[in-house]
């Protein structure tokens, strides 16, 4: 008899609890119903789906490297039954259905729901960066493409002239009707190049024209606000003027495009003046490769192209509950939005309830998020970060809160309460080795496709696996349960 490969793998193996899953805990019919009307799928959509899992499980997200393990390593030999898959169909398999992901995310939170492993007391709310699949040399900012564009004009100006001053040649010495019409190779690579860069231009405009109109709906709120307490605001400092490549005050050379505008010490966007200049920095850069992701900073200090990842995680067994991909380096205005999306994916998966208290750093402490906190269901602890010069907030907050504290104030008193002492103490305990465990085991700092919507289901996808983790390590040893 040949050799069986369920000989070869331990009983006690992850990669059996994976195939258990998707064989029987899983519906798959949204996956198998995207193939209607298509004929059969080169690949059963089940054993692409377990060998998908099982590598961002091992840290193997390369579709080529999945294709190399199918051969060598034994536990992806056993969950592809002795199949090898191409690096592309596994690719395809990948992007085709990140839409289903969402759905069989909501399908493991109801596992993980049965298994114990949420308990929707103390949540844990953080975020964190994770490099897009975009190089920094494949990028530029703002101040160097406007000229740029303008000298690869020329240089495609010049191609085809150059282009039509030797089909004239050939025409003479060919005749009419022969070939010899071919344009200079070198001519469709700076084409693509130019339509790549004026994109990546008007998107950087796009993105600073909303920028302005935000500030100035945010300065007319505050202006507001301070003459309704009989305050007046100073006046500016100095005007917004134009920089270009000559220095400051100097037009932007290029094609009949808007100049740049910065601040009197080219520190970034200001406003949008009278005569509609596109307000954009001159160091505001974009990237060809992905133009949707961002320059953030990273843990290590170094800048990136990056998208902020945001995640919920229960503190009963380190579930994620619910994660958000955002393309702003901030987390101040991500409080609301990702509390929303835990209700909806919690509806969704069909538990009951909210969560008693959600943990959050100092990065989301703000007033306008200090004042909205009544409309969660739920009690929110944020740490308010450093006492600021006249805060009146004692060591060991006893007796009635002053009358005229502020809202930071209160916050930071209920944080030193020995309830939200206890409270808030749990929190890096609970989210911040979420994040350390996908990024180490699963290798999740690093995203292979590119784009928000490429982003997000491959963050979906790691938050799957994680979760799926978590209740194979409890299904094999159920004393992992949190009290």
């Amino acid at each position: 008899m040949p050799p069986s490969i369920d000989d070869w793998l331990p009983e006690d193996h992850p990669a059996r609890f994976i195939s258990e899953v998707v064989d029987e805990m899983l519906d798959l019919d949204e996956i198998y119903g995207s193939y209607a009307g298509e004929g059969a799928p080169p690949y059963d959509p089940a054993m692409m789906l377990k060998l998908l899992l099982w590598g961002y499980s091992s840290g193997v997200t390369s579709s080529r490297e999945m294709e190399r393990r199918c051969v060598t390593d034994v536990a992806f030999r056993f969950l592809t039954a002795n199949q090898f898959p191409d690096y592309r169909s596994i690719s395809r398999f990948r992007r085709r259905h990140m839409v289903a992901l969402r759905g069989l995310f909501t399908q493991v939170l109801v596992l993980c729901q049965g298994a114990g492993l949420i308990r929707l007391g103390r949540v844990g709310l953080d975020g964190t960066k994770v490099r897009a699949s975009a190089s920094r040399r494949k990028a530029m900012s703002y101040g160097y493409l406007v000229p740029r564009i303008e000298q690869l004009q020329a240089e495609v100006d010049g191609l085809l002239a150059e282009g039509e001053r030797v089909d004239a040649a050939e025409d003479e010495q060919f005749g009419v009707d022969r070939r010899g019409d071919e344009l200079p190779a070198e001519l469709a690579r700076r084409v693509s190049r130019l339509v790549k860069m004026r994109a990546a231009k008007q998107a950087m405009e796009e993105d600073a024209r909303a920028k302005a109109a935000a500030d100035k709906a945010a300065a007319e709120k505050k202006a507001a606000g301070k003459k309704a307490a009989g305050k007046t605001n100073r006046a500016p400092a100095g005007e917004p003027v134009k920089v270009g490549v000559g220095g400051p005050g100097d037009a932007c050379p290029g094609s009949p495009v808007d100049p740049v505008t910065v601040d009197s010490e080219g520190a970034g966007p200001v406003d949008v003046n009278a005569g509609g200049d596109v307000v954009v920095a001159a160091k505001e850069q974009r990237s060809f490769t992905d133009p949707e992701s961002r320059i953030m900073k990273m843990s290590d200090g170094g800048f990136q192209y990056a998208y902020n990842v945001q995640a919920i995680a229960d503190e009963g067994g380190q579930v994620i509950l619910a994660v958000n991909v955002i393309q702003a380096a901030n987390d101040v205005n991500q409080l609301f939005d990702t509390v929303t999306v835990m209700g909806t994916q919690l509806d969704a998966a069909g538990i009951a309830g909210r969560p008693k208290v959600i943990l959050a750093d100092a990065g989301y402490c703000s007033d306008e998020n200090l004042q909205h906190l009544g409309e969660v269901d739920s009690a929110v602890l944020i740490a308010t970060g450093r006492v600021r010069h006249g805060e009146q907030v004692p060591a060991a907050p006893r007796g009635r809160i002053p009358k005229n504290a502020t809202l930071r104030e209160r916050m930071a008193r209920r944080l030193r309460t020995k309830p939200g002492h206890a409270d808030y103490a749990r929190r890096k305990a609970i989210i911040e080795p979420v994040f350390g465990q996908m990024k180490t085991r699963q290798h999740a700092g690093q995203l292979r496709l590119r784009g928000l919507d490429g982003a997000t289901g491959e963050v979906l996808l790691h938050a799957l696996v994680h979760n799926l983790r978590k209740l194979c390590n409890v299904s094999f040893n159920p004393g992992l349960l949190i009290g």
